[in-house]
């Protein structure tokens, strides 16, 4: 009786070592896709993401890395009116400068959490650069974000093994697992406008003509019809 005992003890600690291995099975990894996608023009475009897999019996999260270089910028001001009024969850790794040019700023990582849902819409917003003589664009390559999964009813991991945040609102540490081998395009880019470093001059002597002459007209009104 106790030889069966133990041994249906140890039968339930094997399949339960199993249902952890089991979380993320190699075959249902194979249905996990991720799309990115760049829409609008100009200065202010949105990034749109989706992450797709097939059914599986336990919740998964996703989270996704975006490497973001110092061409463009989020604006936390604006993530957090957004956070309030559609759900979007997104996470800055450092301070950004809103008004700093491209080549005062540096890179960060959005963090990008699909808690429920499988798609995300973030705006992100260009950097001025330096004119330039000989383009009217510059180009500004965006990374292919890093996917990471993870499911509360499977704490442990395998595979390659990533520390982040819990959720956007829970900055406990969590280990999510890295989906490698994805399928899809390395990376996106953008193209913004920049100033023509030809027409320096002309704009400088316009702008102080225009000062002078309105300084000029402003002080002839102000002579003949001002009471001194």
């Amino acid at each position: 009786m106790v030889r069966v005992y133990l041994l249906a003890i140890i039968l339930c600690f094997i399949n339960h070592v199993d249902s952890k291995e089991d979380c993320f099975p190699p075959e249902w990894l194979k249905s996990v896709s991720l799309s990115v996608k760049i829409s609008k023009a100009g200065f202010h475009r949105d990034l749109q993401y989706t992450v797709e897999w097939s059914d599986t019996d336990h919740d998964v999260q996703a989270l996704l890395l975006q490497k973001m270089p110092s061409g463009v910028y989020l604006d936390e001001y604006q993530l957090e009116t957004l956070r309030r009024d559609t759900g979007l969850e997104v996470l800055l790794d450092s301070k950004v400068d809103l008004e700093a040019p491209e080549y005062l700023s540096s890179g960060f990582t959005a963090l990008v959490f699909l808690s429920g849902a499988r798609e995300a819409v973030v705006p992100v917003h260009g950097r001025y650069h330096r004119p330039s003589d000989s383009s009217e664009r510059v180009r500004v390559d965006l990374e292919r974000p890093r996917l990471l999964l993870r499911s509360d009813q499977c704490p442990g991991v395998r595979g390659v093994v990533v520390d982040a945040p819990c959720t956007v609102s829970n900055h406990s540490i969590c280990s999510w697992m890295e989906i490698l081998d994805l399928e899809g395009d390395a990376g996106l880019s953008l193209e913004l406008p920049v100033g023509d470093s030809s027409m320096i001059f002309s704009v400088c002597v316009v702008t102080v003509l225009t000062t002078v002459l309105s300084c000029v007209y402003l002080l002839r009104n102000i002579w003949r019809h001002g009471s001194f």
